[in-house]
C-alpha cells in the first residue's frame, strides 16, 4: 500500500497547504545546511588533526556513500510508509551527526559523523524533493520542482558560508556552527510535528529494502537528466574538493569565510538558474547548462594553474547557473513526470545516480594529488569534467537531429 500522496493524506489542525510546504521545506533546508557546515572548516582540521588533501576527499566520500546508501536501500521507503515519518528521520540523524561533531575532534568520530550525515542526506533528498512537490497542486508541480531544489542547493551554500562567518567571528569555530545546527534540527522537526501532512494510514515500519526503479516511459529521459545534473554535480565536487585548501596553501588566506563563499556562489547562483530555466524549454535549458559547465571547469583550471581568486568565483558563479540550468530540466523530465506513488523512489534514484558522479572525481583529486600536487590534480579533474560536460552536450545535439 502506499501511504502517501496529496490526496490520501492529512495536515494536522486543518492548517493551510502553505504552511505545510513551509515546515518542509525547512526541515530540508537545515538538514542539508548540517551537511555542509564542515567544508570551510577543513583547514582548521588539517591544522589540528593534520588532515591531508587525500584524508579531506576521504571524508567527501564517506559522506557520499551515506548518501547514496541511503537513497539506493531506503530510497523507496516514503513512498511506503509515508513522507513526514522519513523527513523525521533525516532531522533525527543530523540532529545525530551534529552531536558527534561537538565531541572532541577525533578521525574515526569525524567518519562516522560524516557517514550519518549523509544517510540524512540521503533520506531527505530523496524524499524531501517528493514532498515539496507533493504539496503543490497538478498545475504548478514545476514550481514544486524548483523550490525543491532551491532548498536542497540553498541549505548546502548556507552550511558553507555560516560555517565560515562563525569561524572568522568565534573562538570556537569547530562547535558553535554544529551547536546552532542542532538547534535548528530541533525546530524544524516541531515545525514538521505540526504542519507537515501526517499520512493518512498509520505507518508500518517494515524496513524492506527494495531496488530503486525507474517507470520504462521515462528511463530514456531519466538517464539524460542523470547525466546532465551529475555533471554539474561532478564540476561542484571537484570545486569543493580544492577550494578551502587552496585557499590557504597556495592564496594564503586566512579567511574561513572567503572558502564559504566560493561554495556558496555555486549554491546561490544554481537558484538563479532554475529562475532561468523557467524561461526556457527543458531541452534548452539541459543543452545550455551542460554547455555552461565547460567554461566553469575551464575558469577553476585557470584559477589552480595560476594561482589566482578571480578565476575561482567567476568559476563558482558560471557553475552555479549552469547547475541550475540542469538540475531544473533534469527535474521537469523525471521526477515531476511520474505519479506521487512512485515519486518518493525515482527521486531518489535520480539523486543516486548525481551524487556518485559528484563524489568520484573529488576522491580523484585526492588521491591524484598524493602523487603531484593539489593544484595539478584539480586541473586534471577539470579537464576530465569539461570533456564530459561537453560530452553530454554533443549527445544531446546528436539526440535532438535524430528525432
Amino acid at each position: 500500500m502506499h501511504a502517501f500522496s496529496p490526496a490520501a493524506s492529512t495536515t494536522r489542525a486543518g492548517k493551510s497547504p502553505a504552511l505545510a510546504i513551509g515546515a518542509t521545506a525547512f526541515a530540508f533546508l537545515v538538514t542539508m545546511m548540517g551537511t555542509t557546515l564542515p567544508t570551510p572548516l577543513y583547514s582548521i582540521y588539517a591544522q589540528e588533526l593534520a588532515f591531508s588533501p587525500l584524508t579531506v576527499t576521504i571524508l567527501f566520500a564517506v559522506y557520499a556513500v551515506g548518501v547514496v546508501a541511503a537513497l539506493a536501500v531506503f530510497g523507496r521507503l516514503s513512498d511506503d510508509v509515508g513522507r513526514r515519518p522519513v523527513l523525521f528521520l533525516a532531522v533525527a540523524l543530523a540532529a545525530v551527526s551534529a552531536v558527534l561533531f561537538l565531541l572532541p575532534s577525533t578521525l574515526p568520530v569525524f567518519v562516522v559523523a560524516r557517514v550519518i550525515s549523509g544517510l540524512s542526506a540521503g533520506l531527505m533528498t530523496g524524499t524531501g524533493t517528493a514532498a515539496v512537490i507533493d504539496l503543490f497542486p497538478p498545475d504548478r508541480k514545476a514550481a514544486g520542482g524548483m523550490l525543491a531544489v532551491a532548498v536542497n542547493t540553498g541549505g548546502l551554500g548556507l552550511g558553507t558560508l555560516s560555517a565560515g562567518v562563525i569561524a572568522d567571528v568565534t573562538s570556537s569555530p569547530l562547535t558553535i556552527p554544529y551547536a546552532v545546527n542542532l538547534a535548528l534540527a530541533a525546530a524544524a522537526a516541531a515545525g514538521l510535528w505540526i504542519f507537515a501532512p501526517a499520512p493518512a494510514t498509520r505507518p508500518t515500519w517494515r524496513i524492506r529494502p527494495r531496488r530503486l526503479q525507474v517507470p520504462a516511459s521515462i528511463r530514456g529521459a531519466f538517464v539524460t537528466a542523470v547525466l546532465a545534473a551529475g555533471t554539474a554535480f561532478a564540476v561542484t565536487g571537484v570545486l569543493t574538493a580544492v577550494s578551502a585548501l587552496f585557499l590557504t596553501r597556495y592564496l594564503g588566506t586566512t579567511s574561513h569565510s572567503m572558502a564559504g563563499l566560493v561554495v556558496f556562489l555555486t549554491f546561490l547562483f544554481m537558484a538563479a538558474g532554475q529562475l532561468l530555466a523557467r524561461r526556457m524549454s527543458t531541452a534548452t535549458a539541459m543543452l545550455a547548462g551542460c554547455l555552461g559547465l565547460v567554461p566553469a571547469a575551464g575558469l577553476l583550471a585557470l584559477a589552480l594553474a595560476n594561482t589566482v581568486l578571480a578565476p575561482l568565483l567567476a568559476s563558482a558563479v558560471v557553475l552555479g547557473v549552469a547547475g541550475g540550468l540542469c538540475l531544473n530540466a533534469s527535474l521537469a523530465t523525471t521526477v515531476e513526470r511520474v505519479d506521487p506513488q512512485l515519486r518518493g523512489g525515482v527521486s531518489s534514484a535520480f539523486f543516486a545516480g548525481i551524487y556518485v558522479m559528484l563524489a568520484v572525481p573529488a576522491v580523484g583529486v585526492g588521491v591524484l594529488a598524493r602523487f603531484t600536487d593539489l593544484r595539478a590534480a584539480g586541473v586534471v579533474f577539470s579537464a576530465l569534467v569539461a570533456a564530459l560536460g561537453a560530452g553530454v552536450a554533443v549527445a544531446q545535439l546528436i539526440g535532438r537531429r535524430r528525432v
